[in-house]
Order: structure tokens, then sequence, then C-alpha cells
């Protein structure tokens, strides 16, 4: 668990370094931030899922698992119980969508999913280290947008790598490459959302959408066991 502990105090090392940047930098900067942080989501998301698309081995799961996650997401309204629990807490009205974004940003990706799996079985570290250095720069930049409650993303990684620490533990078979392509396709599309709602386009509720991950993960294990 060293590579994840040390993950998630990069994010809070970094979101505090931010906040404190935050207050040097004119609001007119700020606004290009914001555009720099929405291109830069899309971006990332764009490639996550198209990258891994051509390794997918059920075209259409990503699909099936957007729409039952997004239908499960809306009617428990996630999105809106997301925001008033931010906003109560908080007297940043944006940071719930600069939240959701950071936490899809360092929990989706190569390095966040198998490191910790690299970890458990062979006591490799290295992609942990170099994602944590990745999520120390992410973080500074987004808390310089959108303050130090960046740092509540940290928990949420170290629960996320955690989960994927111990299942890898527990049976390495339960995590495989095809759970992975998958969730990284999914989770492509979330993030992307994330940047399209950050640019002001359209407000995508990607909170709402969450669920799909559990909904790919829960798809996977059913084709595992009836195949």
């Amino acid at each position: 668990m060293l590579g994840t502990i040390i993950n998630t105090s990069c994010i809070i090392i970094g979101s505090t370094v931010g906040s404190i940047l935050k207050q040097q930098i004119s609001e007119r900067y700020k606004e290009n931030l914001f555009i720099a942080l929405g291109l830069c989501s899309i971006a990332l998301g764009l490639k996550a899922s198209i990258f891994n698309m051509p390794d997918s081995n059920y075209p259409v799961l990503f699909i099936i698992s957007l729409a039952i996650g997004s239908l499960i997401g809306t009617s428990l309204d996630l999105s809106e119980k997301f925001n008033r629990f931010v906003t109560r807490y908080s007297n940043n009205s944006r940071l719930s969508e600069g939240l959701s974004t950071a936490v899809l940003l360092f929990c989706i990706g190569t390095l966040s999913i198998l490191g910790p799996v690299q970890s458990a079985l062979k006591g490799d570290n290295t992609f942990l280290f170099t994602n944590s250095i990745l999520d120390l720069v992410s973080s500074a930049v987004l808390a310089t947008t959108y303050g130090i409650g960046i740092m509540w993303a940290a928990p949420i990684l170290f629960c996320w790598q955690g989960s994927f620490y111990l299942i890898a533990k527990i049976s390495s078979d339960t995590i495989s490459t095809e759970l992975m392509t998958e969730l990284q396709i999914v989770g492509g599309i979330l993030i992307t959302a994330s940047g399209i709602g950050i640019l002001g386009l359209k407000d995508c509720k990607t909170i709402n959408m969450i669920p799909s991950l559990l909904i790919t993960i829960i798809l996977i294990a059913m084709l595992h066991t009836f195949s």
C-alpha cells in the first residue's frame, strides 16, 4: 500500500500548494485555467476511450454500462445530492464540478488501476510512483482553479486503489485485462463529459453517470461467470 499512500499524499500536497497559489492569480488567468482544464479533460478522456476501444472484446458493453448506469444515477439524483453536499461544506459553488473531474482524472487510468495490482502481486510501486507525480501536478492545477476542496479527492483515490490492491491480494484472477480495458473506456467518456461541463458547453451531470463504472464491473463478472 506504500504506493497508494504516497499517491494520496501527493494529491493533498498538490491541492494545498495550488490553493495557496490561487490567491495570487487574477480572475483573468483563472478563466484561462478553466478553459485549459476543460480542453485537457476532453483530450485525456477521448484518449482513454479511443485508445482502449480496439482492445475491447465486447464492443457494445460500454454503451450498455453507460445507459444502465445513467438511468440509476438519474433515478437516485446523484448529481444534485453531490452538489448539495459539497455546497454545504464549501463556499465554492463550482467545487462540485472540479471535484468530480478530479476524482475521475485521478482514479480512471491505467496507472491508477494497474498500479495497485502490480503493487499487490509483485511489490512493484513504479506505476503508482509515476501516477503520484502526475496527480501532484494535476491537483495543484485544479486547486488553483477550484480551491483546497480538491483535497477531498484524496480519500476517494485511497479507497479506489485500496480496493484493487485488496482484491488482487485475495484473488489476482478477479481483476482481468478485460475489466481494466472496459473501465478505461467508460471512465474516459466520463472524463470527456466533465471537460464539456467545465467549458460550459453542456452540463452532462457526470455524477449521474458514475454508476456506469459499477455496472461495467458487474457485467464483466457476469460474462466471466457464464462463459
